[in-house]
């Protein structure tokens, strides 16, 4: 059943005034500066989606070519690494654009410890795997260990305030306060 050119444009029309009535609810009660935030989330936000794009259509290149010329095998150490390091740049690009969608949703401020703190350990977890071990100075591999016990340290300590804060205080008990740098 074919669908008249007109009922397809009401439809269409129908959803646009749905849509910018949304956006209007969401900007509506914001100050100026808050939604030029808001704009710039969205903006980086379809930057990102269009990088992760262009990340994945690389990746599934990359692995086509290595499965056409069978050089994929458990044998081939670097094959893996390379393969698991853009699948990696990839799962960090999305997490970063998931932590702008919640800013976009909770209103809050745009940078949140524990979304930078996870990103930055994903960042290293990356590095861990494409790191080639053989060739890395001794120095380098405990820098970067000591980076990423602070990190997971942070991470931690950001969580368990979380917790505080999430916990409801007893009759008579004090709520927590926050740490100053969260």
């Amino acid at each position: 059943m074919r669908v008249e050119a007109p009922a397809m444009a009401r439809r269409a029309a129908a959803e646009f005034r749905s849509w910018s009535s949304t956006l209007r609810g969401t900007f509506g009660g914001l100050t100026f500066y808050e939604r030029f935030e808001h704009a710039v989330i969205l903006v980086l936000t379809a930057l990102i989606v269009i990088v992760v794009g262009v990340a994945t259509w690389h990746l599934t290149l990359a692995v086509l070519a290595l499965v056409f010329a069978n050089e994929i095998h458990p044998a081939n150490q670097a094959v893996f690494q390379a393969i698991f390091g853009m699948v990696f740049t990839v799962i960090i690009a999305l997490e970063f654009k998931h932590s702008l969608l919640i800013a976009l949703a909770r209103q809050e401020s745009v940078v949140r410890l524990r979304s930078v703190i996870l990103i930055a350990m994903l960042a290293m977890v990356r590095k861990f795997i494409v790191l080639d071990l053989g060739s890395s100075a001794p120095g380098e591999l405990l820098a970067l260990a000591a980076a990423i016990l602070a990190l997971g340290t942070v991470y931690w300590m950001v969580r368990e305030q979380d917790a505080r804060i999430a916990r409801v205080p007893a009759e008579g008990e004090k709520p927590a306060r926050p740490l100053p740098f969260v």
